[in-house]
């Protein structure tokens, strides 16, 4: 898993299941993203590799101090890109939700800059 939009997905996804029930189960990443269950150990264990992730034997699977501070930077990203899709273009919740999902692996900080300062100027609570 040399991809670095895989990875962020990944971290990305466990980072919204722990927010949700304190950890991730392989099972539930690979529902979350449609892959495989045998793609997701394989990711996982890369992840552990690089020092992002906890995986115990029985499966849970949570992020380390640096996984969480990737995946929070990630998943903040996202929100921002999605909530400035909404208010600018008048996307749908689900249609900004996915574009952002797609433009959050290459959009550049410069651009993530202008866009909190597009939503500031307008009054637009960005609060992650």
């Amino acid at each position: 898993m040399n991809n670095n939009e895989s990875m962020e997905m990944y971290l990305e996804t466990i980072h919204i299941l722990e927010k949700s029930h304190g950890h991730a189960h392989g099972v539930e990443i690979a529902e979350r993203l449609g892959v495989s269950k045998p793609s997701v150990s394989k990711a996982m264990n890369y992840l552990k590799e690089k020092g992002l992730v906890n995986k115990e034997a029985y499966g849970t699977i949570t992020l380390t101090q640096k996984g969480k501070e990737i995946s929070e930077q990630i998943y903040n990203n996202h929100k921002l890109m999605s909530l400035f899709l909404r208010h600018s273009l008048q996307l749908t919740a689900e249609e900004a939700d996915e574009n952002a999902c797609k433009m959050e692996h290459v959009i550049t900080d410069g651009m993530l800059k202008a866009i909190e300062a597009y939503l500031l100027k307008n009054n637009i609570n960005i609060d992650k």
